[in-house]
């Protein structure tokens, strides 16, 4: 499995902060845990499964498993 970069990670910071989204608003609209997120964008949970993983494809920082099976 590919591995999130420090830079990805700083990347979607700078996208959210450019659009004036808190992560908290983008969480919440997209039904995602905080806390998961959270976790994905601070190195502490590489997303590969479950809550994490919803988190790191809300991100961008894995590809949608459902649009690679279409």
């Amino acid at each position: 499995m590919d591995e999130i970069s420090p830079q990805q990670i700083q990347q979607v910071k700078a996208q959210l902060r450019a659009k004036g989204i808190t992560l908290t608003k983008l969480c919440e609209e997209n039904e995602v845990s905080y806390q998961a997120a959270r976790d994905v964008l601070s190195g502490k949970r590489k997303g590969w499964r479950g809550e994490c993983h919803r988190a790191a494809v809300l991100l961008g920082l894995k590809p949608d498993p459902e649009k690679l099976a279409a």
